[in-house]
């Protein structure tokens, strides 16, 4: 009897780096260029030469840096991931809850890493992303969504009945998913709070990105702050 053939290693994850800096750009190729699993398949210095790079390289991720001239990082992000085919996208920053950071990822960016994070972190949060994991900790989440309350009590309120609307349009089952999202909990721990299996988790999320035409979690999680949700933990138990 032949032994089965072994499993071919996967794929090595395509990636661009998008930074005006060439001093940035060499110490993310050199970081980067060493994990096995990664493949850096070319570089830009300004957002306005992404869409060329992505049409020609087909990269699974661009890192991208936020602040460039010409086209900043947000408006490539915005034009990218209004595409059907789009990459994953994680933004690049010096700051922890920029305002064009926030707007990044309703734009549909996976997450952001600093660039002062250790090289292990960038190298990780490549991998997750083109895994389809958002970048995003608990806690940076909450700190863009705190950002994300604004200033003006009218633009607030006018952004919470339209979230409180949007929600309304989702089964109780899947409030509850969003809810607990919302909450930075995983599959797992959505599973086990509400007495589900991972992959019917896995699909009651992928509902509700479906509904609202999201790219990632992260943006459920937005949206369920928006909506005033995140001090209901009723939301994250058992029906």
């Amino acid at each position: 009897m032949n032994d089965p053939a072994p499993a071919s290693p996967p794929r090595p994850v395509r990636l661009l780096i998008v930074d005006d800096d060439p001093l940035v750009r060499a110490g993310l190729t050199l970081m980067l260029g060493g994990a096995d699993d990664i493949d850096i398949v070319g570089e830009g210095a300004d957002g306005g030469e992404a869409a060329e790079l992505v049409d020609r390289l087909r990269p699974d991720v661009v890192l991208m840096d936020i602040r460039m001239p010409v086209m900043d990082g947000l408006a490539a992000t915005e034009a990218l991931r209004s595409r059907p085919d789009a990459p994953e996208i994680v933004v690049l920053t010096t700051f922890h809850a920029d305002e064009q950071v926030l707007r990044a990822i309703r734009a549909g960016a996976a997450g952001f890493v600093l660039k002062d994070t250790p090289p292990a972190q960038i190298v990780d949060s490549v991998r997750r992303v083109a895994a389809g994991d958002p970048v995003l900790s608990p806690a940076v989440t909450r700190q863009l969504m705190a950002r994300a309350a604004g200033p003006g009590r009218e633009e607030r309120a006018g952004r919470a009945e339209r979230a409180r609307q949007r929600i309304a349009l989702l089964a109780d089952r899947e409030r509850e998913v969003a809810v607990a999202v919302g909450h930075g909990r995983s599959n797992a721990e959505i599973a086990a709070a509400l007495y589900l299996s991972v992959a019917t988790v896995k699909t009651q999320v992928s509902r509700i990105l479906a509904k609202f035409d999201f790219n990632n979690r992260v943006q459920i999680a937005l949206l369920v702050h928006d909506a005033g949700l995140l001090d209901d933990e009723g939301g994250t138990g058992p029906s």
